[in-house]
């Protein structure tokens, strides 16, 4: 069966990542991951150091995805990378998260972009990692607000004229609320599982994505589950 297509995933070895690589690789498409550890999983396996610079490690993935990818042109690139941090004003830990949180979502983010400027097909699809919560203030967690925040003005930035991206291209951030994954049910073992979304879900949603099924250019798609239903809310 020919290949469906190519894709690359940043963060393709974290709990979603791992999700959206095995879904694409039963739906025949060549994927490519982009992380701090290989997935076993990937067609190709790009590693990142984590105690490089933004500016060395977005030279090192770059080369290394020119150097996977030759010629060919891919169809998406999906930043599932990121993390949590909470704490306030107050916290010890404001600016040791701050980094962290930007570090994790906004130079994933900015890479992801530059590598969708030279690599999409025209009509190709980058999405983003956002969060609904940032969509308002989060005092609880400045860092992880602060940085989620910076992520929906990329996205709107990359979907506006001259922004650098092949022509067509469809870009959007992803804003779930709180998805299923092992490590938040370690750690929130008490939580309404019933309000949070599959893995799967959003490995689906960008299946359809790839094939056109869309909402406007720079959407930010909140994703709601409620009583274990999902739904997309688009900004």
């Amino acid at each position: 069966m020919a290949t469906q297509g190519r894709i690359l995933i940043y963060g393709g070895k974290g709990a979603l990542g791992s999700t959206c690589v095995k879904y694409f690789k039963t739906h025949n498409f060549w994927v490519g991951s982009i992380d701090l550890a290989p997935n076993e999983d990937a067609d190709a396996n790009i590693v990142v150091k984590p105690a490089d610079t933004w500016a060395a490690q977005e030279e090192e993935v770059n080369k290394c995805v020119e150097s996977v990818l030759g010629e060919h042109k891919i169809d998406a690139i999906f930043c599932v990378a990121g993390g949590w941090a909470g704490g306030n004003a107050s916290s010890k830990d404001l600016i040791k998260n701050s980094d962290m949180m930007w570090k994790q979502s906004v130079w994933t983010s900015v890479i992801s972009a530059g590598l969708a400027a030279r690599h999409l097909k025209e009509g190709g699809v980058l999405s983003l990692p956002g969060a609904a919560p940032a969509l308002s203030g989060t005092p609880g967690m400045i860092a992880y607000g602060l940085a989620k925040a910076a992520v929906h003005q990329l996205v709107q930035s990359l979907a506006g004229k001259n922004s650098g991206l092949p022509q067509n291209c469809f870009v959007a951030a992803t804003l779930p609320v709180t998805l299923d994954t092992p490590m938040n049910r370690k750690f929130m073992g008490d939580a309404d599982f019933s309000t949070w979304t599959p893995l799967d879900y959003v490995a689906e949603l960008f299946h359809k994505w790839l094939k056109g099924e869309r909402p406007a250019n720079g959407s930010l798609v909140k994703i709601v589950t409620k009583d274990n239903k999902t739904e997309t809310v688009n900004l």
